[in-house]
């Protein structure tokens, strides 16, 4: 198993996890329009430049740092980059976000901290992450039970795996298989920003916890 997987900046399918057990396929535009089909839910983000996106909400406008989940088909166009990763077990609700903030809200492993910028709309689903890591950090080596997938949008370092050391650089485009073990690190005068999709979750709402249930009080 190769434990870190890079992929080039070119319009159109990229990469293809149909046969894991939450089928993923990552795609790109850039420069090029690029038609994602229904039936499937898709997660996005741009990374540089503009571009619109065509749903069946609306088209709207998207600028550098902005992400979006968008169940059913999607047309994106414009002189944007950008990197849209499809959940094929799952149908989100559509929503936008961002432009995304230097750092994260929450607090991570070993100082880096992280931003839910694409909730899951119930427990176990998908959703999408801003990582933020700062500079002179040297990340506890670690695995994930599922996929990971993004890209980094702005800083330099490297991810370290059992089998080599891989450079970050911005608008690199990557994927972490299930159980790889790996690290990121970065050196004393600079920090990394990093898109992180999770296919699943052990966070959510359910029917029995969620804001609305838990805030009534019944008082008959």
């Amino acid at each position: 198993m190769t434990p870190f997987l890079q992929y080039p900046w070119q319009t159109g399918l990229l990469a293809d996890f149909a046969h894991q057990p939450y089928p993923t396929s990552l795609s790109a535009w850039a420069g090029e329009p690029l038609a994602l089909p229904a039936g499937a839910t898709h997660y996005g983000f741009l990374w540089r430049g503009s571009s619109q996106l065509a749903a069946t909400p609306g088209t709207f406008p998207l600028i550098a740092g902005m992400s979006f989940c968008s169940p059913g088909p999607v047309r994106l166009s414009g002189p944007g980059h950008g990197l849209v990763i499809t959940s094929h077990h799952h149908r989100g609700l559509f929503s936008l976000h961002g432009p995304v903030e230097e750092t994260g809200r929450l607090r991570y492993i070993d100082g880096c901290t992280d931003t839910l910028l694409i909730a899951p709309p119930r427990l176990g689903d998908p959703c999408l992450n801003l990582l933020h890591i700062p500079p002179a950090t040297a990340q506890t080596s670690h695995t994930h039970p599922s996929l990971r997938a993004g890209l980094v949008i702005s800083g330099q370092g490297e991810c370290r795996t059992p089998q080599g050391v891989h450079p970050l650089t911005p608008g690199q485009i990557f994927a972490i298989p299930a159980q790889a073990e790996h690290s990121f690190h970065t050196g004393p005068h600079s920090s990394l920003r990093v898109l992180a999709y999770h296919p699943d979750s052990d966070f959510g709402p359910t029917d029995e916890d969620h804001p609305m249930v838990n805030r009534t009080i019944i008082t008959a």
